[in-house]
């Protein structure tokens, strides 16, 4: 025997050492793997803003600011009319950190037209805490917001202590109190009511143990709680308990912790919570599935109270406080309000962004912040203008259509929208990434930007023959393409066969200047990848993602200047350091003056060629450019079009490539229009500057007009290519002999 006890004292030691060195190891190194946190630009407020205040009241309710009537604490707001007095949280943003504040914001005729405090002073200008737009979970889809102690709301701890382990702060870890009464309540109520395990011992088991129910696992989990005890603090026992805490599921992900509950049942953070809301998350614990409130709200609701009668019986709370938070709802928000990864697309292109200066692992388990270009004001309309107009052009007997739309800032390339597809939130699929289809007309620019390169040979009064094209391939076989409206139409000047999309004049215009030469213009533009030189090319048989087509006509939108597309501003760690900044990075690839005739060319598309739709819903004092693009058998309709400040790219198509019975005109434009009447768009600069000259020509010759004929029209033109010689257009002498006997009569 003596012998034997020696043995199991030994044995006892030894694990004792192993588990020692299991507790200590994993409590002292990194204890969670922690998804990186990706965050949208801040919305920034200032007097002359042009926002609607019901897309304010949007924003603050996605972002968990709660109405009140009486302002009082940081996350709250309250309007009245187009008065808003919000109470802005404190944030630590890549540049600095803002403390909370409160700004009284005053909107008339759909913009703010005041900004102050609540002292009657001006606000220059004041931003919101960025909305949290999802993580970059591990492949154990465990997700947690950290959280210190000092961090928790009033009640928490007392309320957790309370209800789940009234000795925590008198046990080693092991509550034999605690196990006597719950014993004592089970047999009472004749079933398990009452648990009798510490948060110390809940803590071991969710931390190093699993949930396997034999007396060996629940011996080693009283041992390794003997030895956390020993090591650590109540407050460091406590305060990981409240990190690692399971509280809930939303499809893979799990949610630990009582930060990342507060996010997932009532979308906002946890020191916000109030005495009923702190409640509820603590009735959680017992059982999460049991409780959930979502789905069992009577249930939940039963817990909660119990919890509140709990904190009055020991004097934590008094009755009244208790049936004051009786008396609230239970709070929880729709899951359709979660902002979880409620963006995938665009976390898709942050992700890939990332991968070039990150491992998948750090991002998924180092804790960064990640600071994106994400506008959420952009990003809603972008996602309502194209579920609306999808559904309007959805056909009887047809599959649902499907698309894509991006956004930029036309100045910086800053991507202030992702939408892959009808169901923003379907992590599935990125059209905007991936759908990689023939691009069409939207290539023209392309094709003309190398002709007007050439102000020697070519400019915007040139004349193109719009005639039959035939080309014999290396093949042997003819290309011969032809006209949408299976038309031609002559002599037409450059502009008006872009504007127009002339078909058969671009074709002849691209083989003078040369394939190869367009090819050179679309890789200075931004394109990458394989491209056939084939004749075909010069009118869109190329095979691009919305994103790709978008990183092109940037530097059609920014002037000249190839301007990468960013989705990432910053990268913080954990601590809130800097890691990275993704500064903006410019390169002038194309002539101001080339640019400026093209551009022009493309406004012209919107004012009388195959985008002049779009002015019947936006004001036509509105100057913008952009070009349809459809490809054969109208399988794909798109549309690309810029402001001065603004870029979008819109893609509609069948996944199975059926075709849509949509030109661009008649389907992506539909959706581009929409999105961009809800915009505050600058209108595009007249073509200026010491190397452009305005010049009225006829368009018939292509020679300098008369200012009182019909057909001419004044162009820009680069400095040393005007017309050398002058038209008489039709009527122009009989009107000078009309006016000679008018003359000698006088």
């Amino acid at each position: 025997m003596l012998k034997l006890g020696i043995a199991g004292l030994a044995v006892l030691m030894a694990l004792m050492v192993y588990l020692d060195a299991v507790v200590t190891r994993k409590f002292e190194g990194r204890k969670w793997a922690i998804p990186a946190k990706v965050y949208a630009q801040p919305l920034e407020l200032y007097a002359g803003l042009r926002l609607d205040p019901e897309l304010l009241q949007l924003q603050l309710r996605r972002q968990g600011y709660q109405p009140v009537k009486q302002v009082g604490r940081p996350g709250t707001y309250s309007r009245e009319n187009n008065r808003f007095h919000i109470y802005i949280r404190g944030f630590r943003f890549p540049d600095g950190r803002e403390s909370s504040r409160q700004v009284i914001a005053i909107f008339r005729n759909g913009m703010l037209a005041a900004l102050g405090d609540t002292a009657g002073r001006d606000v220059p200008v004041t931003r919101l805490d960025p909305q949290l737009m999802g993580s970059i979970s591990p492949a154990t889809h465990e997700d947690r917001i950290l959280v210190r102690l000092d961090q928790t709301p009033q009640y928490l701890v007392q309320t957790l202590v309370t209800v789940e382990d009234r000795d925590f702060y008198d046990h080693w870890g092991l509550s034999f109190k605690g196990i006597a009464r719950a014993m004592f309540a089970n047999v009472k109520a004749g079933g398990i009511v009452q648990g009798g395990s510490t948060l110390t011992q809940q803590l071991v088991k969710n931390f190093f143990l699993s949930n396997e129910r034999t007396l060996a696992r629940k011996a080693e989990e009283a041992l390794m709680s003997l030895l956390l005890e020993m090591h650590y603090s109540k407050d460091e026992i406590l305060e990981t308990y409240l990190n690692e805490v399971y509280l809930g599921q939303q499809g893979q992900r799990a949610i630990h912790g009582f930060a990342l509950a507060s996010q997932f049942y009532f979308a906002r953070p946890l020191q916000e919570l109030d005495l009923s809301r702190v409640a509820l998350l603590v009735a959680i614990v017992k059982g999460p599935s049991w409780y959930n409130p979502r789905r069992y709200p009577e249930r939940a609701l039963e817990r909660r109270n119990l919890v509140l009668d709990m904190l009055v019986e020991h004097g934590v709370v008094t009755a009244s406080e208790a049936n004051r938070a009786k008396g609230r709802p239970l709070g929880v928000v729709p899951v359709e309000r979660l902002q979880a990864n409620a963006f995938p697309a665009y976390i898709d292109l942050v992700k890939r962004q990332l991968r070039t200066d990150y491992q998948d692992k750090d991002l998924a388990s180092e804790g960064l912040r990640i600071f994106t270009n994400m506008n959420p004001v952009v990003q809603h309309q972008a996602q309502e203008s194209l579920a609306r107009k999808l559904k309007q052009l959805d056909r009887k007997g047809k599959p649902p259509l499907e698309g894509a739309i991006v956004v930029t800032d036309a100045r910086t390339g800053d991507v202030q929208a992702v939408v892959g597809g009808r169901d923003p939130g379907f992590a599935g699929f990125n059209r905007a990434l991936d759908a990689r289809r023939p691009i069409g007309s939207l290539i023209k620019p392309a094709v003309y930007l190398t002709a007007l390169m050439r102000p020697e040979q070519y400019t915007l009064a040139t004349l193109i023959n719009d005639a039959p094209v035939s080309v014999k391939l290396a093949n042997g076989q003819l290309w011969e393409p032809g006209n949408f409206d299976r038309k031609t139409h002559g002599q037409v000047p450059l502009y008006q066969a872009l504007a127009k999309s002339y078909n058969l004049a671009t074709a002849q215009l691209g083989m003078d200047v040369g394939v190869d030469q367009v090819v050179k213009t679309l890789r200075s533009m931004g394109l990458s990848g394989q491209v056939n030189t084939y004749p075909s090319l010069l009118l869109g048989s190329l095979d691009l993602s919305p994103l790709e087509v978008a990183a092109m006509y940037q530097t059609l939108a920014s002037g000249g200047y190839r301007v990468p597309l960013r989705a990432i501003n910053a990268v913080l760690d954990a601590q809130g350091n800097p890691l990275r900044h993704y500064s903006l990075a410019v390169e002038q690839v194309f002539p101001a003056s080339s640019m400026a005739l093209i551009r022009y060319a493309m406004q012209e598309a919107m004012r009388n060629g195959t985008g002049k739709s779009a002015y019947r819903t936006i004001s036509n004092s509105v100057s913008l450019a952009g070009k349809t693009g459809t490809s054969d058998e109208q399988r794909d309709s798109w549309f690309a079009g810029f402001s001065r400040d603004t870029l979008a790219v819109a893609w509609l198509g069948y996944d199975d490539n059926a075709p849509t019975h949509l030109t661009g005109g008649t389907g992506a434009l539909r959706v581009w229009t929409d999105l961009m009447r809800q915009r505050p768009l600058k209108s595009l600069p007249k073509a200026s500057g010491d190397n452009i000259h305005w010049i009225t020509v006829d368009e018939k010759t292509g020679l300098i007009g008369s200012q009182s004929c019909s057909q001419s029209r004044v162009l820009p033109f680069v400095k040393g290519s005007e017309p050398k010689g002058r038209a008489a257009c039709a009527g122009e002498e009989k009107d000078s002999v009309v006016d000679w006997f008018r003359a000698l009569f006088e």
